[in-house]
């Protein structure tokens, strides 16, 4: 099994790689190598990113 790396975008999405996502059934969803999840909420295509954040949303996590 590989590593997965989530990345935190600045006022943006969750950048995740090398992960499989599943639902709430337990059914797996389908993804890319790297996939943008919403973090804000105003995405109409959860749990990715479609971009509604832009302008709308700020977040800047830091270590």
């Amino acid at each position: 099994m590989s590593l997965a790396d989530i990345k935190i975008l600045d006022n943006g999405p969750l950048l995740a790689s090398g992960v499989s996502i599943v639902d709430g059934e337990g059914k797996r969803m389908e993804t890319k190598e790297q996939v943008y999840l919403c973090r804000c909420g105003l995405s109409s295509n959860k749990p990715f990113c479609n971009g509604s954040h832009k302008n709308k949303f700020q977040s800047q996590v830091r270590a």
